[in-house]
């Protein structure tokens, strides 16, 4: 088996681990509540927000972001892959590894091995990942959330039309469909709507939560 296919599983299992890790029920857990029975029930930062404070659901955005980061940015640490054994690997072996990082993270995330293959909608961990793999992607959709939410304060809102922006940007920066990157942008963008699909279903009925301006 080749380095590259060697680095790409490698690069699949790493990222689910990392991205398995539950930051939000630590967190949470530490002000001594259980984000999976109260408020949403999601395990993520905005629910944190919510329940223990702006500086929590900051902590947790930050650390979710981070493990999505590293997850799809290592591959591309040639000193470090290079440590790790893998001698020969090209520069289009380098990018799928980047790719199975990024999709093993936000499987970790929102199915962790430590929650039951339960968790939270992928978002922060998505960014985190999009900074390491696609760091364009991530500062066209990044604005168009900041916008969106500053403009409605609706998290769900600003998250999906910031998600549908993925394959876009990644269709014209990275030259079409033949890229990986560009496939990796639609399936981030079909996930999140799935892993949104209750709030899909509040906003329809008008009953979806918005921060108040302060």
């Amino acid at each position: 088996m080749s380095d590259s296919r060697l680095l790409l599983i490698a690069a699949g299992a790493a990222g689910y681990l990392l991205g398995s890790i539950p930051f939000a029920v630590i967190v949470a857990r530490r002000h001594g509540v259980d984000v999976m029975r109260a408020g949403s029930c999601n395990p993520g930062a905005t629910n944190v927000k919510r329940l223990c404070g702006k500086f929590a659901g900051n902590l947790v955005f930050v650390l979710d972001a981070l493990k999505g980061f590293c997850a799809a940015a290592w591959p591309a640490w040639t000193a470090l892959v290079s440590a790790l054994g893998f001698a020969h690997v090209t520069d289009a072996g380098v990018v799928s590894a980047q790719v199975a990082g990024f999709t093993g993270a936000v499987l970790g995330h929102c199915f962790s091995v430590f929650l039951r293959f339960k968790g939270g909608k992928g978002v922060a961990v998505s960014a985190g990942a999009l900074l390491g793999a696609m760091p364009v992607c991530l500062l066209v959709s990044g604005g168009i959330w900041l916008v969106l939410f500053f403009m409605k304060r609706i998290v769900s809102i600003a998250s999906l039309l910031a998600a549908i922006a993925f394959p876009v940007t990644a269709y014209f920066y990275y030259g079409g469909a033949g890229d990986p990157r560009f496939w990796l942008g639609v399936a981030v963008a079909l996930f999140l709507v799935f892993t949104h699909r209750s709030n899909i279903a509040r906003l329809r009925r008008g009953e979806e939560n918005r921060f108040k301006k302060p």
